[in-house]
């Protein structure tokens, strides 16, 4: 699937200035691929500073790539991630089928850089965006759109606002949801009761069903994967049902799987692929795992079926916080300059890895609090020489979606294991 390479390549000619958090001074003024040409290493940027590794990355892309095809099935990775198109821009060149977004902005910023399949995980009810999705399809003959439809009142809104674009119907996806779940017909005969207005609508056309099982359960527990796998299993059914019933006007698509269960939902909807049609409607089975190219060292570590302890090829954290320790006002206490303005919280906090030039404590550091600029380190039995002031401390995060969103400009390092990293790109982000 395409992406404007040109619109991409020209990030690299964005002037770098202060408003790029912990770029060092030398690089404001510069462009991007001007400021790159110095060949920098990550000890001349300020801290705190969150970083990509380059190595990790490739590692990442190749795993989930060959693992999704060996397994049969189709990648649109949800790009709310990182909302990084040069990052979709390697995604899409390594194979993956389309690019997911959230809100139909993200699907406006994604155009902007020519990408030319998206799944918008969400209903669009929103009147502005609708009419401007409906536009752009009749704009461009190439331009492939999905969004979501969850309920028979949407349909109708969705027809009523857009009753004026005349000859554009937008493919939809009837979402299927579960108790306690997020958004989502709650039940197979809800859903069915959204196709029927589907096809009652001038507007819109039935182009697949899914959802997000990950909604029904946090952990790998035996209680958890049985929901998933219910849920799962519900959704199959229900695509089998529109298609028996000749509910598609054309081809389907069927759509599930995060990065916590994707394994699940090619176990239950692998068999539903049919991309020539040669048991009936054409189908493509895409997972929207977003999280696998950074993946982390916290909840997706943990939880992943790609992960160091359930795969001979595991995914690999991209991401790292460095962070300086600007006080040692305790014997065991340090505090760092990095805080909830520049590292994700919401799903574990932060892991000290190693420390620059140096070992980690031999009796061990644990983050235990954060506030907006500051991370608390404990240094159980910890004395003065421990995480001095002035050192630098590498940690693992948790959780990417909410590590991104908080930075405009991310180097990407060549290797974050090296002595002395080598900054050897740096990634624009749209939030």
């Amino acid at each position: 699937m395409a992406i404007d390479e040109k619109a991409v390549a020209a990030l690299s000619d964005r002037v770098l200035g202060p408003e790029h958090k912990g770029l060092p001074p030398n690089a404001w003024g510069h462009t991007v691929r001007e400021f790159l040409a110095t060949e920098p290493f990550l000890d001349g940027f300020e801290t705190p500073m969150l970083t990509l590794d380059r190595e990790a990355l490739t590692t990442n892309l190749s795993v989930m790539g060959d693992w999704a095809e060996a397994a049969g099935v189709r990648l649109a990775p949800h790009g709310k991630t990182t909302m990084a198109p040069q990052l979709w821009s390697e995604q899409l060149a390594g194979g993956c089928w389309g690019i997911t977004l959230a809100t139909v902005w993200q699907v406006q910023l994604a155009r902007a850089f020519g990408v030319s399949r998206v799944v918008l995980a969400n209903s669009l009810v929103d009147p502005v965006g609708l009419r401007w999705v409906a536009g752009e399809l009749a704009r461009d003959p190439d331009f492939e759109f999905y969004c979501w439809v969850d309920g028979v009142a949407a349909v109708a809104l969705m027809d009523e606002i857009l009753a004026g674009e005349l000859g554009v119907r937008v493919p939809v996806v009837v979402e299927l949801g579960g108790p306690h779940g997020r958004t989502g017909a709650r039940t197979g005969a809800d859903a069915i009761a959204v196709a029927d207005a589907v096809q009652r609508s001038r507007r819109l056309t039935l182009a697949g069903v899914g959802g997000y099982e990950a909604a029904l359960a946090h952990d790998r527990g035996a209680e958890g994967i049985a929901a998933v796998r219910r849920y799962l299993d519900e959704l199959a059914r229900l695509h089998r049902a529109f298609a028996d019933a000749g509910r598609y006007p054309g081809r389907a698509i069927v759509t599930a799987g995060g990065s916590a269960y994707q394994d699940l939902a090619v176990e239950y909807l692998v068999e539903l692929a049919d991309e020539q049609g040669v048991q009936g409607i054409p189908t493509t089975v895409v997972l929207r795992s977003g999280a696998y190219l950074i993946h982390d060292d916290g909840f997706y570590a943990g939880i992943s079926p790609l992960a160091a302890d359930r795969s001979d090829r595991p995914l690999r954290s991209a991401m790292h916080m460095w962070a300086r320790t600007v006080s040692r006002p305790e014997p065991d206490l340090a505090l760092l300059d990095a805080g909830k303005r520049d590292l994700p919280f919401d799903l574990g906090l932060p892991v000290p890895q190693r420390v620059c030039g140096a070992a980690l404590p031999p009796t061990g550091a644990t983050v235990t609090a954060l506030n907006d600029q500051h991370a608390f380190v404990r240094l159980p039995g910890g004395t003065a020489e421990d995480l001095p002031v002035g050192s630098v401390v590498r940690l693992g995060l948790s959780h990417p979606c909410t590590a991104f969103d908080k930075w405009r400009l991310i180097p990407v390092v060549d290797d974050a294991d090296a002595a002395r990293p080598r900054v050897v790109d740096l990634v624009h982000t749209f939030f």
